[in-house]
């Protein structure tokens, strides 16, 4: 397994414009990691000239772009809307191809007031197969994410995937959503990620409180179930991430040094 890390970890810093991407590739470098997920919402432009700036800045620095994310939600009950959210993902699915990401990680959605889970199963399963459909012939896998709303557990998570029923769908796998049974889930889902959400903390379900994720444990998990892609950081504790980032990065790469010796 590899170590990487999601934009979205130090958000403050890149929505404040304390950090541009660069900076970010430069904080990845200096962590030592081996690639970075780059979310849309931290993109000053999206014109081919910066891709390929991007692109080229991350190669010089010698890390893989792992993937890409967008923060979309297939559960509009609009068909309208629904339709923008699908050409947004189509859109950063050409982007994850410009870039060379063979990754994108997207979002179900939540049941809006007045539907049923049905209903927004149906979408949510329609825009994945349309989306799935054109990510293909790129060589782009779709990463559906566990986020609450429609999949909020292991078993809503795996519905909608075998549903869609495709090789171009995968599971990005984040370790710190899952509320009822969280390394239960984790492994029920581990089996089809493609990418995976490192999360320093975790749900106890016995206390409701957060804790620190066990990743000897985790790593066991994926480890069992073939796993070998990305640890990518999504990193949300209270510590300033310039420094409980690295300090998370140096406790993962312990893990992956037991579980490899």
């Amino acid at each position: 397994m590899k170590i990487g890390c999601c934009a979205y970890s130090f958000r403050q810093y890149l929505t404040s414009g304390r950090m541009t991407l660069e900076d970010f590739l430069d904080k990845a470098v200096e962590m030592g990691l081996d690639g970075v997920e780059l979310t849309a919402y931290y993109f000053p432009s999206t014109d081919t000239s910066y891709l390929n700036k991007i692109k080229r800045e991350a190669f010089l620095r010698g890390l893989e772009i792992s993937g890409t994310a967008v923060g979309n939600n297939f559960c509009k009950p609009d068909p309208e809307e629904r339709r923008e959210q699908i050409e947004m993902v189509k859109k950063w699915i050409d982007i994850s191809y410009h870039l060379g990401a063979p990754c994108i990680r997207v979002f179900a959605g939540g049941v809006p007031k007045g539907h049923t889970e049905e209903e927004a199963f149906n979408w949510v399963v329609d825009a994945l197969k349309e989306c799935v459909e054109y990510a293909a012939p790129k060589g782009v896998i779709i990463a559906l994410e566990d986020h609450g709303g429609i999949t909020t557990t292991a078993e809503q998570v795996l519905k909608i995937y075998r549903a869609v029923g495709s090789e171009w769908l995968g599971i990005n796998l984040d370790t710190g959503n899952f509320r009822v049974n969280p390394y239960e889930e984790i492994a029920a889902v581990a089996p089809y990620a493609v990418t995976t959400h490192a999360k320093v903390e975790i749900l106890n379900p016995q206390t409701g409180k957060r804790e620190p994720a066990d990743f000897a444990r985790i790593v066991d998990i994926l480890h069992k179930a073939g796993y070998r892609g990305f640890l990518s950081i999504e990193y949300e504790a209270a510590e300033d991430p310039m420094t409980g980032v690295p300090k998370f990065v140096e406790y993962l790469r312990s893990v992956l040094r037991r579980a490899s010796g």
